[in-house]
């Protein structure tokens, strides 16, 4: 594969906007810095970027281009190419305009012409994939029915699709013996990496769940679905083209061969012109007639292909959506575990409680009957140790009437 970084449209532009330097490279200054006296100052929005040109014949280039001419080149607004930068952070989108299909899938972010693909030079691993990928699928492989803007969007789906699985299979195979250990064993460390893992797949879910709607979004509208077809619309636009020239022709021929001609030839020549422009405008309309038939069939091919990679991304999400149901019910587990150990620390405590209070009255009938005073009790040798006995048979009595009692209302487990 052709690596250059050189002149990209060069023809359509001036030569005042191409400056070289020793090595042979071109740049394109846009006139950016006429009448500024800081050499290499760039307005905000138009600096050059580092874009790769794929052809159809699977050549690429690694070309320097501003926002200006790209505009030019694909018809799109700015505010389509900011979705491509890479300063900003927005999520997955497709776009189908006139001329062009603005791709931005996780790290591809390219536009898809009738004959080309514009693909923003990156360092993620992504890009190079895509542009190897491509590049040997347009040279080795026989082309197929779909047209050039569908396979480089293929690509980039089965790309997206893949990676995005592959994250969700990984994160999938990490979490689950994490949430064994916890369900086995509650500790601080354990929860810590599960709450991670679950920040972790909620930012997936939403990578996901945003590429997944983009395709819903796309197989439901038609109209945006013929506004991809990119192939199709320069044919009939050539077609369309060819045919006014020809009529122009026509119509030229027959008014140059009526003019000379006497006052009832020349009407009977204009009247010839008028059903011929009536029969034009009739053609016309019943092509405007067949032309919701002739939609379906241009995207039928697209439909069939957003479907397929629809019912993989679809199936990338329920696997996420069946993980955090399993963290979901992990956490129930451990709640309603942590909810039994604290009912049991509850049981423990009503105990604890009714054996102090037990205690608490034996300790008072022992000092009371410890105190110097008089008394018949006393007058016996083991009158006290009576004493002592009795309170404690009264004592342990109060305890099991407690426990009964609290069986009884089932605070306390049979």
């Amino acid at each position: 594969m052709e690596e250059t970084q050189g002149e990209y449209y060069s023809s359509s532009l001036p030569e005042s906007t191409l400056s070289y330097d020793g090595g042979g490279r071109s740049y394109f200054n846009g006139q950016v810095n006429r009448g500024t006296a800081i050499s290499g100052l760039k307005k905000r929005g138009h600096g050059s970027r580092s874009w790769i040109k794929i052809g159809e014949d699977g050549n690429s280039q690694t070309v320097t281009l501003d926002k200006a001419t790209i505009m030019r080149h694909c018809s799109l607004p700015s505010r389509d190419l900011r979705l491509l930068d890479p300063m900003f952070i927005y999520p997955s989108t497709i776009l189908g305009r006139e001329k062009a299909i603005v791709v931005n899938l996780e790290q591809i972010r390219c536009i898809i012409t009738s004959d080309e693909v514009i693909l923003m030079n990156s360092l993620d691993g992504s890009v190079g994939q895509y542009r190897s990928e491509l590049c040997n699928r347009l040279q080795n492989e026989k082309a197929d029915d779909l047209p050039f803007e569908f396979r480089a969007l293929e690509l980039a789906l089965e790309l997206t699709c893949t990676s995005l699985d592959s994250q969700v299979k990984e994160l999938e195979m990490e979490i689950y013996p994490v949430l064994d250990e916890l369900a086995s064993t509650i500790s601080t460390l354990n929860l810590e990496r599960v709450r991670r893992f679950k920040g972790h797949l909620l930012a997936l879910t939403q990578r996901v769940q945003k590429v997944r709607d983009e395709i819903e979004h796309l197989m439901d509208d038609d109209g945006d679905m013929a506004e991809m077809c990119l192939t199709e619309k320069r044919r009939r636009s050539d077609t369309y083209t060819f045919n006014d020239c020809f009529q122009t022709r026509v119509s030229g021929r027959v008014i140059s061969k009526s003019a000379p001609a006497s006052p009832e030839r020349s009407i009977s020549g204009i009247q010839m012109l008028q059903r011929a422009f009536s029969s034009i405008g009739n053609s016309s309309k019943h092509g405007s007639s067949m032309g919701s038939s002739d939609n379906g069939e241009r995207i039928e091919p697209l439909e069939m292909l957003l479907e397929a990679y629809f019912i993989v991304i679809d199936n990338t999400l329920n696997t996420l959506l069946s993980l955090k149901e399993y963290i979901d019910d992990t956490e129930d587990f451990i709640n309603i575990k942590l909810g039994n150990i604290q009912n049991q620390l509850i049981q423990f405590e009503l105990l604890l409680t009714a054996a102090t209070l037990v205690a608490a009255v034996f300790a008072s009938v022992a000092g009371v009957f410890g105190m110097n005073f008089e008394t018949t009790v006393f007058d016996y040798p083991s009158g006290f140790n009576w004493v002592l006995i009795i309170t404690g048979i009264a004592c342990a009595a109060l305890y099991f009437a407690l426990l009964f009692y609290f069986r009884y209302k089932k605070v306390l487990a049979a």
